[in-house]
């Protein structure tokens, strides 16, 4: 405990001045040091620790070595992030820490996936996840415990109850005394403990560490322990009365424990003052080298965004060809990703049993069980962040989330987890895993299960993004996204899963990128994806008929952008219409747009058009979508002028 408050004083000082060693905002753990040192004392050396972002007690009881802690705090090439992390994200998942949070409660989900993969591998192993007594209000921590008690997770809550939800003292935003006692809301155990002494809380933690390996699920323990120190680093504590940091002062851990080992004869003022001597040494070397080591390359700043894999994978099986919808199209694909790796798990809202609400997983869960293929809580949030955990554990999950709206409440764990995980760690762990959804307009559906939302999730490094818009795309680029090592988005359409096709089954795996001439021309190319496809080939129909010899280029992944194909395609042609069902305003077409006016400019015969749906809600009458959305006629006339020009 002593370790960590050297550490952390020391910290505070490095980070404070005008000229700080450390910059940026620090959360610092003085007061809570029982917590990790107790915790991990009852635990495996081979458990997972989930930390908050008050973390680097966890990281240091979890092995990271005060070196390099100190030195990715002082953003160094050395620290154990190279620099990219700061204070409030480490990772070191090879450590079995996978990881501080800056974003409140974001752990839980997290945590719920590397005891998932535990519980799948049956390893024996456990999780444990702290967090604030502020983070006790988030939704994505709450969905955490529905999903933990539905699956009888071995995930340890931890709620480190210091009093103070950031500026706010907790007393006055949660009516309950013990925090604990939400425990039984959800059905699992719960206690609260006295989280300043470590023998209590390692006693507690071993408790609950029995029962997680028993297969009798999660427990939530909350620490009642102080903050000697402000939220941050630069906090002056305005805020907060006197008497709260007097009564800090005389709970705090460290001076609780020296208390009671003189009191109990243990040891001497003499040998204490030896040890806090020796430590303070120990950690004034620490600073020192870790001021002394160089800073991070900057011609590495844009490394390990993405994973790399071979061109294409050769998989066991016979290649052949069937008659099939899109959608079962995409059931085959997934029943093959569950035949050739064990490793794959298939979950989500009416998944399993049912075999989701359009058929996707149907039948999956009779042929290979209800551990790997299995329902969800409605929970999005713990859907998706736990299929991160699962994935950085080596897991393949391919989690379905029923409507592309949906992924607007869980956009933290696609943003700020899967996408982060690779760049982090430098390339040393990922986040594979695949996210299926639907989108799209049909008659009927409404504002709020018709939005097309593949440019938002483009715009984020890290994700790869694809639109399958036949039933060989359906089944080849999910098996492609199955097989890559970053974390794929699949946004099937809706409206196509009906459509019919031939679809050559097995046989190698193609990578995740790359768009498809759907349609030869050299007079204009429609460049389009999704469910415009078809309508582009009706278009590019109509105008020969005309005497116009069109191109039909279908993006397939907007993330890697095939950039080659569409040169190869305007060079061709010299006349651009790009073609979307989502909203033209700021949609992935004004990307496209905006590249080739950059890069092919000189190969243009008129200005790109752009043709999206009207920039407006979705009405859920047919006749209101029909005046709002792009079809055959409508390209037809954007094409028009271009081809008069």
């Amino acid at each position: 405990m002593q370790t960590i408050r050297k550490f952390e004083e020391r910290v505070l000082q490095l980070s404070r001045g005008d000229a700080p060693e450390i910059v940026g905002s620090v959360h610092l753990c003085g007061g809570q040091e029982a917590i990790p040192v107790g915790a991990l004392a009852a635990l495996n050396a081979d458990d997972r620790v989930v930390a908050t972002y008050r973390g680097h007690g966890w990281a240091l009881e979890s092995g990271i070595t005060a070196d390099e802690l100190m030195a990715e705090l002082c953003h160094r090439e050395a620290g154990i992030n190279g620099g990219r992390a700061g204070s409030a994200y480490v990772m070191a998942p090879q450590r079995r820490f996978f990881g501080e949070n800056s974003i409140v409660g974001a752990g839980g989900p997290i945590a719920c996936g590397t005891a998932l993969a535990a519980q799948a591998g049956e390893t024996g192993r456990v999780t444990i996840v702290s967090f604030g007594d502020g983070a006790m209000s988030q939704g994505a921590l709450h969905e955490a415990f529905v999903f933990a008690a539905a699956r009888q997770l071995p995930v340890i809550f931890v709620c480190e109850n210091n009093g103070w939800s950031e500026l706010t003292p907790t007393s006055k935003i949660a009516r309950i005394e013990r925090l604990g006692r939400r425990s039984l809301g959800y059905g699992i155990a719960g206690v609260t403990i006295d989280g300043c002494d470590p023998v209590a809380v390692r006693d507690a933690v071993a408790q609950a560490a029995e029962r997680a390996r028993k297969g009798d699920g999660p427990t939530l323990i909350e620490c009642k322990t102080v903050r000697l120190w402000g939220h941050y680093n630069r906090d002056i504590e305005h805020y907060r009365p006197l008497s709260d940091k007097k009564d800090a002062a005389a709970r705090e851990p460290v001076a609780a424990a020296c208390a009671k080992l003189l009191g109990a004869g243990l040891c001497t003022e003499a040998d204490l003052n030896v040890i806090n001597t020796e430590i303070a040494a120990e950690i004034d070397a620490v600073v020192e080298r870790s001021i002394a080591l160089p800073g991070p390359d900057p011609a590495t700043a844009r490394d390990h965004i993405y994973g790399s894999r071979a061109s294409t994978m050769s998989v066991a099986g016979e290649m052949h060809e069937e008659q099939l919808t899109t959608i079962q199209a995409i059931n085959r694909a997934l029943r093959d990703e569950l035949t050739s790796n064990p490793k794959t798990l298939v979950y989500g809202e009416d998944v399993g049993h049912a075999g989701g609400i359009f058929g996707a997983s149907r039948d999956l869960q009779k042929e290979f069980g209800a551990t790997r293929v299995f329902d969800t809580p409605i929970a999005e949030s713990a859907i998706l962040g736990s299929a991160v955990g699962a994935a950085i554990e080596g897991m393949r999950p391919i989690v379905e989330i029923m409507w592309s709206d949906f992924l607007l409440v869980a956009l933290d764990s696609i943003v700020n987890q899967a996408a982060n995980v690779r760049y982090l760690t430098r390339g040393e762990f990922g986040a594979s895993l695949v996210m299926r959804t639907q989108q799209g307009t049909t008659p009927g559906s409404c504002a709020q299960h018709s939005q097309c939302l593949e440019a938002l999730l483009a715009h984020i490094p890290g994700l790869k993004v694809g639109l399958p818009s036949t039933p060989q795309d359906a089944y080849s680029m999910l098996r492609a996204a199955a097989h890559d090592p970053d974390p794929c988005m699949l946004f099937e359409a809706r409206a196509l899963y009906q459509t019919a096709g031939t679809v050559t089954l097995s046989g190698p795996v193609e990578p995740a990128l790359g768009a498809k001439v759907r349609r030869e021309g050299k007079d204009l190319v429609i460049i389009t994806w999704g469910t415009m496809v078809q309508q582009a080939l009706a278009a590019a129909s109509a105008l020969s008929d005309r005497g116009h010899d069109v191109a039909v280029l279908d993006l397939r992944w907007l993330n890697p952008l095939d950039e080659e194909a569409i040169a190869s395609a305007v060079k061709a042609c010299g006349r651009v219409l790009v073609v979307h069902e989502a909203n033209q305003t700021m949609g992935f077409g004004a990307e496209v747009a905006a590249r080739i006016a950059e890069q092919l400019g000189a190969h243009l015969k008129a200005p790109v058009r752009r043709l999206g749906a009207r920039d407006t809600r979705i009405p859920a009458s047919p006749a209101l979508q029909a005046a709002l959305l792009p079809n055959a006629d409508a390209i037809v006339s954007a094409a028009l002028p271009l081809l008069n020009v």
